[in-house]
């Protein structure tokens, strides 16, 4: 039995992996179809659909719109996100368990639900369907992301370093800036990371909250998948997948996926 761990360790990793992989494969390989109606295998192969985005001007305006909303909403979200972080985990207070579980809060609650809840709360207090108010609605959703993370990485941190810094004649500010920032950038890069990757991609809030001159692409692509069947939507998901592995080639060669998730090297 110990001889067949491993293999069917292995066995099982590469049937949960290609369970993962199936669909963005599908969808890359029917992006190439010739036909004029998405199908797989595809019918001949084409790269007629990827010629076709820039004819399609709403598709470029709202990939430039979640990209505006995306970087926006992942600046403030990691500001916020650490400075919470940094009081929930270096101070004790009466009220802190009730206020970790206030912010974590969203993680918990089904998007569609938030979504609903912040179009009666815009429609209540006269706020019009902007991106920045796109931007308020995904920072409900991305905070979390940033608190967590940022909190895994105090957690571990020997907050003398910082005493010993301020003891050798450096302010707080510049303790802060000089010794935690710099041993805490995995963390808070991960979360600026993940704050990005779901501003993004969200459709259950932003489909709620979008107006018509703040159409976010996901639910650009949504409404088109609605009305029509042309492998066009394929198409401009395929890009969205080549931009996600180029962003994480780039991450990982000059950050590096493990550091950013707080594992070290043990060379």
């Amino acid at each position: 039995m110990s001889r067949r761990a491993p293999t069917l360790l292995g066995a099982w990793t590469t049937l949960v992996y290609a369970f993962v992989m199936a669909p963005i494969v599908v969808v890359l390989v029917s992006s190439l179809t010739a036909a004029e109606y998405t199908s797989f295998p595809p019918e001949g192969l084409s790269l007629r659909w990827y010629l076709a985005i820039p004819e399609h001007p709403e598709f470029v305006e709202s990939f430039r719109i979640s990209l505006i909303v995306a970087l926006v909403t992942g600046a403030v979200a990691t500001a916020l996100g650490t400075l919470a972080a940094l009081v929930l985990v270096r101070h004790r207070f009466r009220g802190r368990d009730a206020l970790n579980a206030f912010f974590l809060s969203p993680l918990m609650l089904p998007a569609v639900v938030l979504g609903i809840a912040l179009l009666q709360f815009y429609t209540l207090v006269g706020i019009t369907r902007t991106p920045l108010a796109l931007v308020f609605g995904h920072l409900i959703i991305t905070v979390p992301y940033v608190i967590r993370l940022v909190s895994a990485s105090l957690a571990g941190f020997d907050q003398t370093l910082e005493l010993a810094a301020m003891n050798l004649g450096a302010t707080p500010w510049q303790a802060f800036r000089r010794v935690t920032l710099p041993l805490v950038r995995p963390g808070v890069v991960a979360g600026a990371t993940f704050a990005v990757i779901v501003s993004f991609d969200d459709v259950s809030v932003a489909l709620f909250l979008a107006g018509p001159h703040s159409t976010t692409l996901p639910v650009r692509i949504f409404s088109y998948i609605e009305q029509t069947f042309d492998p066009l939507a394929t198409a401009v998901c395929s890009v969205l997948i080549v931009i996600a592995l180029v962003a994480v080639v780039v991450i990982e060669r000059s950050i590096g996926l493990g550091r950013m998730f707080g594992q070290e090297d043990t060379a």
